[in-house]
């Protein structure tokens, strides 16, 4: 028999009674990101996910990495099936393991019986296969304690299944379970990791840019686009709304006092962002702002550009350090692109002397000589959208 996939959900199994909807979510959230790779049979029993090939052209390899990356899959493991049988079982561990044995110098070995009619215990199986290892290995001695090599078995409902240490999978909850959010992306290190820790917590995102062409190049335009299809990755398909920004940017530079600039720009973003939020089904706007990051991220002035706001604002990175944050950018892959010298529309017109605490008050009175409803009217009207898939 060939190996298999068994995925461990996490959160999920806390669920009551609308846990079977998790569940499948994430089993679709699995299919849809295998599809890709080959034909897969993926269902859900005893609070894991299976995964097998159906034909020999399905690359096994490729899908245990890209299961990883499936938010709600707290663990994966490559393992062998086999019969419910001491003996059978025995086998399998010594010949689906053998590089796993000889490579290590210490073992032990866990067992778990899902099926309660197997003869014998967790302990007594564990304890005869064990023997087994031993005798087929003697190199690598039995070490209860601190083993280098830890082997799992699972007698389950269809089968036993053996398999090494499994390797950690995404966490979180299945992407779509807590509805949907627009994400505003820039060019920057923040916002591609705002938005896969909002993801993280099961919400599917609208990923919205606001591009100042020719202030901003193309290239900037396209290091977003890739930015978002690495995201998908972890996210899943998402579509980019691209939202010409240049006319707004040049009235603000034009009519209002130039400390207030970036405010009033971010409360612009606000704005169209909402809209857009409305026109998908959104519920929230995810932000990767970082208190006292920059002038524009003082409690303050994150209060005088939410004013504009009738829905919740989500703020991930709200308490993190860059530290932090970079190392998050690095793990997801996003760092790299990211750092691209391709300025964003947030770096157009910046004030030499922000305002840093402003009220609401102000920042209306210095917005008051816009036509803000026009002009968010036609920045709408010249929204792109670019459909980005992690195929």
């Amino acid at each position: 028999m060939n190996d298999i996939l068994l995925l461990k959900l996490g959160e999920v199994v806390l669920k009551g009674l609308n846990r079977k909807g998790f569940e499948q979510k994430l089993v679709a959230n699995v299919r849809r990101r295998l599809l890709p790779i080959g034909n897969f049979r993926v269902y859900c029993m005893q609070s894991t996910i299976y995964v097998e090939a159906q034909e020999d052209s399905a690359d096994m390899d490729a899908a245990f990495e890209a299961v990883q990356q499936v938010f709600g899959v707290v663990k994966v493991s490559r393992a062998a099936p086999c019969e419910k049988d001491k003996d059978a079982i025995a086998k399998k561990a010594i010949e689906y393991l053998r590089e796993d044995m000889l490579r290590a110098k210490s073992f032990k070995v866990e067992s778990k019986r899902s099926d309660k009619s197997f003869p014998l215990s967790s302990i007594q199986l564990s304890q005869y296969v064990g023997g087994e290892l031993a005798e087929a290995y003697p190199g690598c001695a039995v070490d209860v304690h601190e083993p280098e090599l830890v082997v799992n078995l699972e007698v389950r409902d269809l089968a036993a299944y053996v398999h090494a240490a499994p390797v950690d999978g995404a966490g979180g909850m299945p992407v779509g379970s807590n509805g949907v959010a627009v994400t505003l992306l820039s060019g920057g290190i923040d916002s591609p990791v705002s938005t896969y820790m909002i993801a993280r917590r099961g919400v599917r995102l609208i990923p919205v840019h606001f591009f100042s062409f020719p202030y901003t190049s193309e290239q900037a335009k396209e290091k977003v686009i890739e930015l978002t299809r690495l995201l998908t990755a972890w996210c899943g398909r998402m579509d980019l709304e691209v939202v010409p920004f240049t006319h707004i940017q040049e009235e603000i530079r034009d009519k209002c006092p130039e400390e207030y600039f970036t405010l009033i720009m971010r409360r612009f973003m606000m704005r169209i962002a909402e809209r857009i939020a409305l026109d998908v089904g959104a519920k929230a706007i995810v932000t990767g702002e970082n208190l006292g990051q920059v002038a524009s991220q003082t409690m303050e002035a994150m209060a005088s550009t939410q004013a504009v706001l009738h829905m919740p604002v989500l703020q991930p990175l709200v308490g993190m350090d860059k530290e932090e944050i970079v190392r998050l950018s690095r793990k997801i892959g996003t760092f790299d692109t990211s750092i691209l010298p391709y300025e964003d529309c947030c770096t157009v017109f910046t004030p030499r002397h922000p305002r840093t605490r402003p009220t609401v008050a102000e920042v209306e009175k210095a917005e008051a000589a816009l036509d803000v409803d026009a002009l968010v009217e036609e920045a709408l009207r010249g929204v792109e959208r670019i459909p980005v898939r992690n195929e």
